[in-house]
């Protein structure tokens, strides 16, 4: 199939491995910036272009077929090639000017690098800095992201990783709910409290048992797995909840609770492909966020 492959439009294999990675219409949409319909009508194209069906549908969305499976590894193989053309490219770019990905989780992107991305801008005013602000693992040697700011150590090769701090965890109530509620005098109280947590994600649960606690998910009287809105229930006054300490301090409606608590704290990692590590825009930006970055969590 490595034959055939080659006389496709490249949009159209990458609309084939989109649907066979993620399992549905809608989630390689999302993952491709495409509409449904679009993915609909290339997975239709590319098959009638080789003659196969490639998919088995089911009411839980698509799965390879027998020429599905045969044809993935030679579409992973374009997509590599794809991108080390892309990477090498990219690496020999020597402008301070032009665009820099940065993608980092929802909370970091919306609390923390707003200032430290204004700072970029105005030191380098030629540079423009896309902001991707998702919780999903950006795959950097495929040019989702320049750089990444990640709350573990990415161990894709290929990656130039350092961890540049840890972001102190800290217990945090709304003064409205401690008026109502009081506040707890120690760490075996927490559980006979309100507590907000997050619905599907396991988080805060491994972190609550890693500290002993027999946690389950109806220990959380308010659950959201957005981290953003997961925030606000905390500081609208839903119950105790938890959140890094360069976020809480900023915040006037909470007050910190339990401070000699011992939590885990989450290391911070910055990430970046070897190839475009040296590309003067990317290896400023990658200075200038650190620099940031370390001094919030200092």
């Amino acid at each position: 199939m490595d034959d055939a492959l080659g006389t496709l439009d490249w949009s159209l294999v990458q609309a084939f491995l989109a649907v066979a990675e993620t399992g549905s219409l809608s989630a390689a949409a999302r993952r491709l910036g495409r509409s449904q319909p679009t993915l609909g009508r290339q997975i239709r194209q590319i098959e009638a272009r080789l003659g196969a069906d490639l998919f088995i549908r089911h009411p839980r969305g698509l799965s390879p077929s027998d020429s599905g499976q045969a044809l993935l590894p030679a579409a992973q193989r374009m997509r590599d090639a794809i991108a080390d053309i892309a990477l090498t490219a990219a690496g020999r770019d020597r402008a301070l000017e032009g665009a820099v990905r940065i993608t980092a989780s929802e909370v970091v992107a919306f609390h923390l690098l707003p200032p430290i991305i204004a700072g970029i801008r105005q030191a380098l005013p030629r540079l423009r800095i896309d902001l991707v602000a998702s919780d999903s693992s950006d795959n950097l040697l495929y040019r989702d992201a320049d750089i990444a700011v990640r709350m573990y150590r990415p161990q894709q090769l290929d990656i130039v990783a350092r961890q540049i701090g840890e972001m102190p965890i800290g217990i945090y109530a709304a003064h409205g709910y401690l008026d109502r509620a009081g506040a707890p005098d120690t760490l075996d109280a927490l559980p006979s409290h309100d507590l907000v947590g997050y619905d599907r994600s396991d988080l805060i649960l491994r972190g609550m048992r890693d500290m002993g606690w027999p946690a389950t998910r109806d220990w959380f009287t308010a659950r959201c797995d957005n981290q953003l809105v997961y925030w606000n229930l905390v500081c609208a006054g839903c119950g105790i909840g938890f959140a890094p300490r360069a976020i809480g301090r900023d915040e006037p409606r909470v007050r910190r609770l339990l401070p000699d608590a011992d939590l885990p704290a989450l290391p911070v990692w910055l990430a970046v492909p070897q190839a475009t590590r040296r590309t003067p825009r990317i290896a400023r930006v990658w200075a200038m966020l650190a620099d940031g970055l370390g001094k919030v969590l200092s």
